[in-house]
């Protein structure tokens, strides 16, 4: 399919449930979900950043201690997930396997590392009243507490967990039962953001393996490199199968002129490409930085050497 027909077929599904023969009838209200257990969170944690981040400027000034192009990554990744979460994306997902991937890679590949760049433990901490800071920093101590955030918040973990969650939510059972269960639909969101939040937060501020910025940089390429393969393996094998996996998803597939195996073809190619090119463009700029810090330090350590000698 040529690239420029895929773009429009993109955007007409974006607009379907206005326009699709046989959901015409159906009230545009009805369409946006509200569902209180994705959004509780949402709205506790974007309340909650914006507390902190105001107490934060009160006494360090603004800008200081969370830098505004990370409140407004954080703004722009908040408003993706919610609208990738209540629009009429959400009402089409659940009924065509395209749009539903459309709404997981809103969630993994721009919300998710949207929010992680902003680094929002901290405001989150200071959106705590001041009496209770120290204690909730001695609760992150506990061992209880800080063990198992040692062994996911490893690169080869989180790396690891955000390619399972990936695999298993795409198994025909799973993937079936989650369309048929609302509480399985709901911790399929969740296990996709979440990881895909950790994923990305370990990469971007994560301790790697060591404290040099360029190893952790390195480490980054290394962990997009294998996510990059695993989940264009992932689409490729949606794309080029000649049986629908999941046959209850694309139950609207026919209103837009496609069979069930080509809307799930169409959403294997989605995986596949841009997905593999956000992430890949993602390894880029970090290939770019651990670059440019070998170029600052390489004439630093020449400056030191001549001095020696």
């Amino acid at each position: 399919m040529p690239a420029l027909s895929l773009l429009a077929l993109l955007l007409g599904l974006i607009a379907a449930p206005a326009k699709a023969h046989g959901i015409s009838d159906v009230d545009p209200g009805s369409l946006w979900s509200f569902d209180p257990w994705l959004l509780a969170p949402l709205y506790i944690v974007g309340i909650g950043f914006y507390v902190g981040t105001q107490r934060l400027w009160h006494h360090a000034g603004g800008g200081r201690g969370v830098s505004f192009r990370q409140v407004g990554a954080f703004w722009t990744g908040w408003l993706i997930v919610a609208l990738a979460l209540t629009s009429p994306l959400h009402w089409l997902g659940e009924r065509l396997f395209t749009a539903h991937m459309i709404e997981h890679e809103l969630l993994m590949v721009v919300g998710a590392p949207l929010m992680a760049f902003a680094r929002i433990n901290g405001p989150l901490m200071w959106s705590l009243p001041a009496s209770l800071r120290p204690a909730a920093g001695r609760c992150l101590n506990w061992p209880i507490v800080a063990r198992p955030w040692a062994v996911i918040s490893h690169p080869v973990s989180s790396t690891a967990l955000h390619g399972l969650a990936l695999w298993a939510w795409h198994a025909p059972p799973l993937y079936a039962w989650a369309l048929e269960n609302t509480a399985i639909h709901r911790l399929q969101h969740i296990s996709f953001f979440g990881t895909a939040l950790l994923f990305w937060w370990v990469l971007l501020h994560g301790r790697g393996i060591g404290r040099s910025m360029r190893l952790r940089d390195g480490i980054a390429i290394a962990c997009l490199f294998v996510t990059v393969l695993h989940s264009g393996v992932l689409g490729a094998l949606l794309s080029l199968s000649t049986r629908a996996w999941i046959p209850g998803q694309g139950a609207l597939a026919g209103e837009f002129g496609l069979s069930r195996l080509e809307d799930q073809q169409l959403a294997g190619i989605l995986m596949w490409v841009p997905m593999g090119v956000l992430y890949t463009g993602a390894a880029l700029f970090f290939a770019y930085r651990w670059l440019t810090e070998f170029d600052v330090r390489l004439p630093a350590v020449r400056h030191v050497g001549s001095r020696g000698t």
